[in-house]
């Protein structure tokens, strides 16, 4: 009974390579998808804190969503190019992996490191709507201020009394949004600072705004940084099968040849054909024709 080939006892191994990074693309399909989930969730639910100032607001969330389409897309690219086995694909969807990795490490890092920055980037922001607020503006820096007193339970930058240093206070107020019960807010009592104490939320929302966001992004980065070492370790398995579909074992077809291999050989005829690998000709080898085999 003649052995079985080297050709014959790889190409189980590389079918069982192919499916493995398949399924692993599929899953990298899977993160990408996460990742655009995360970037449309924290741009709904920090919308009025990225809204307190255009200029100073965080582009994150749309940096995560964008990130999540390219790997959506990228991963399916991924599942096509393992199909096919073909080199380039895989150079050029381990270098996609690789670049994504680097530019989530880049962010992150940079969000760390300026992370006090932005956060007193913030606080001026907030300042500045709490001093512009006007009471009437929908959809800017005022509906913001007035969704983060009543989601957080807060009122003013450091506490309530912030309010009577502003225009707005002059005419109306403390804001009603500052309120723990609309019916016993009357606008006397709202421009009293001392009578307001006992009905609108005496705690300042700066603290909480940053907790929040902080407690969120942390969430956000997590997950991001969860996904980008996924992607180091699915670029690594992609070169690996590179590596093992284009060896000469499993690529290597010879055109024409009648290979003889069994106990009572003796040697490898090759008729006369053209060496093909990867669709490159190679010369043939004079030498090695009718060359008896060693044992």
């Amino acid at each position: 009974m003649s052995p079985p080939s080297r050709r014959l006892q790889t190409k189980p191994v590389i079918t069982c390579l192919k499916t493995f990074l398949i399924s692993y693309s599929l899953i990298f399909w899977f993160t990408g998808v996460i990742l655009l989930a995360v970037g449309v969730w924290g741009k709904v639910s920090l919308e009025a804190y990225f809204s307190l100032a255009s200029e100073e607001s965080t582009n994150a969330p749309y940096v995560l969503i964008g990130t999540g389409a390219i790997i959506v897309i990228f991963g399916l690219f991924g599942c096509f190019a393992t199909c096919r086995g073909s080199p380039w694909m895989f150079k050029l969807y381990a270098m996609f992996l690789t670049l994504v990795f680097l530019a989530e490490l880049v962010a992150g890092v940079s969000g760390f490191i300026f992370r006090h920055e932005i956060k007193a980037k913030l606080g001026f922001a907030y300042e500045n709507a709490v001093s512009n607020y006007n009471g009437t503006e929908a959809g800017g820096s005022s509906a913001a201020v007035d969704s983060i007193q009543r989601t957080l339970l807060c009122c003013g930058v450091n506490n309530y009394t912030d309010w009577s240093g502003t225009k707005y206070f002059i005419d109306n107020g403390i804001p009603v949004s500052c309120c723990k019960s609309s019916s016993n807010c009357s606008p006397e009592t709202l421009k009293d600072v001392e009578k307001a104490a006992t009905e609108v939320y005496t705690v300042g929302c700066f603290a909480r705004v940053t907790r929040v966001m902080e407690s969120n992004l942390g969430i956000i980065a997590g997950i991001s940084f969860g996904i980008a070492f996924f992607q180091v370790h699915h670029a690594f398995l992609q070169m690996l099968g590179l590596k093992i579909t284009v060896t000469p074992s499993e690529s290597l077809s010879l055109v024409g040849q009648n290979i003889r291999a069994d106990n009572s050989a003796t040697s490898v005829d090759l008729l006369p054909a053209t060496l093909c690998r990867d669709g490159n000709v190679y010369a043939r080898a004079p030498s090695l024709l009718n060359k008896p085999i060693s044992k």
